[in-house]
């Protein structure tokens, strides 16, 4: 009986991490539908990502501040430029383009297009030749077709409608239930523009391959998880903030009241932003970074059905094709990825330079660009599949 308990025990705590991520990807997922909630309600975006980063930072700091208290190293000018630059590509340049998308298309697109990001990243380390093609392997050539099924399931997901798929009807729409304030409401149907929301969606992905490649180099220097997340949404914090007074002058869209728009705010923020990256970090100890990549196009399926269930979004046949080809394609990377990554720890070959090759191993893992270090820093949704939490 002792023994039974035991093994129930240890089998709960061994289905731990995944149950913790299942979470954060439906965390993730409601921040879509309240985001199209908050902007259906008057909401700026650019105010909302403003607040966003504003009340990760609030969130986050103190925990770096105690947690990381003994050893974190001083900061240096080149590590406060890191910083400013992580937060323009990792925060700014990913969140505005891909909240525009959003708007411009549906939860279920956006999530769709932020599933790129494997792609992107892949195709940005080839030209800044921080990863070879590898046409003779079968690794290599996974990762290829991988990027090349992604991009086509973009564009069927663009150019493709197809027919209506009527599931269900649970005759609930949240857009109607919770209105809008005002008259300022940027959802309209004419507002829809399929083809401008995927280009938002594609120079977002672009960007976050790119802070992926930057946070690489920071880390090295910085080597502290809630430090750089603390400092990328501080700097992200400011820079749309300053953005957000340039272009948004008029200040009943920056008023918080107790309605849809403080709980957008509060959620994305203090919740996602904040909470949830650290229980991704925690995942990201315990089983790897891979682990956690494989979870995030779960998030575009809670998304679809979150959004045809409460938003009453019709789903498409071309959407639907779309999207499980951007989902095959983010596997197929991240199974190349996988498969490189284990060359990589592979046993040495003399017992004299086992110790050399284990640093050496360390290093090449924490200069590739593409999973490793998201998920250990900050916005984690190594999506290496999707924004997004992005959201």
């Amino acid at each position: 009986m002792a023994i039974s308990c035991c093994c129930t025990r240890e089998a709960i705590r061994g289905l731990r991490p995944a149950m913790l991520m299942v979470m954060v990807q439906a965390s993730f997922a409601g921040v879509n539908v309240l985001v199209k909630l908050a902007v259906n309600h008057g909401m700026s975006i650019k105010v909302f990502i403003a607040y966003r980063f504003m009340f990760a930072t609030g969130f986050i700091l103190p925990v770096a501040l105690l947690a990381e208290r003994k050893s974190r190293p001083k900061l240096t000018p080149m590590i406060v430029w890191q910083g400013f630059l992580c937060g323009l590509f990792g925060g700014t340049l990913v969140q505005i383009p891909y909240m525009e998308c959003l708007v411009l298309t549906s939860p279920t697109f956006a999530s769709a297009m932020g599933n790129l990001v494997p792609a992107a990243t892949f195709i940005l380390a080839l030209i800044f030749r921080l990863e070879k093609l590898g046409l003779k392997t079968l690794p290599g050539k996974m990762k290829i077709i991988g990027t090349v099924v992604g991009i086509g399931g973009a564009m069927t997901l663009t150019f493709y409608k197809g027919v209506d798929l009527k599931l269900w009807d649970t005759h609930m729409d949240l857009m109607k239930i919770v209105g809008t304030e005002d008259s300022t409401s940027p959802l309209t149907p004419k507002s829809v523009n399929p083809v401008m929301g995927a280009i938002m969606g594609g120079l977002s992905c672009i960007s976050f391959g790119i802070w992926l490649i930057i946070q690489t180099k920071l880390n090295v220097r910085y080597p502290c998880q809630y430090s750089c997340t603390a400092l990328l949404s501080f700097m992200a914090a400011v820079q749309t903030t300053v953005f957000a007074l340039c272009v948004e002058r008029n200040w009943s869209r920056w008023k918080l009241e107790f309605n849809i728009r403080l709980l957008t705010v509060i959620y994305s923020g203090a919740v996602v932003s904040g909470m949830m990256i650290s229980v991704m970090a925690w995942c990201v100890r315990m089983r790897g970074p891979l682990f956690v990549s494989v979870f995030n196009p779960l998030m575009l399926v809670l998304v679809a059905l979150a959004s045809s269930l409460l938003l009453q979004e019709k789903l498409t046949l071309g959407c639907v094709l779309g999207g499980v080809l951007i989902i095959s394609g983010v596997y197929t990377v991240l199974w190349g990825k996988g498969q490189e990554m284990k060359r990589l720890t592979s046993t040495s070959p003399t017992a004299e330079e086992d110790q050399k090759d284990q640093k050496s191993t360390t290093i090449a893992i924490c200069d590739d660009p593409s999973e490793q270090e998201k998920s250990m820093n900050s916005t984690k949704k190594i999506a290496d599949g999707g924004l997004k939490e992005d959201v």
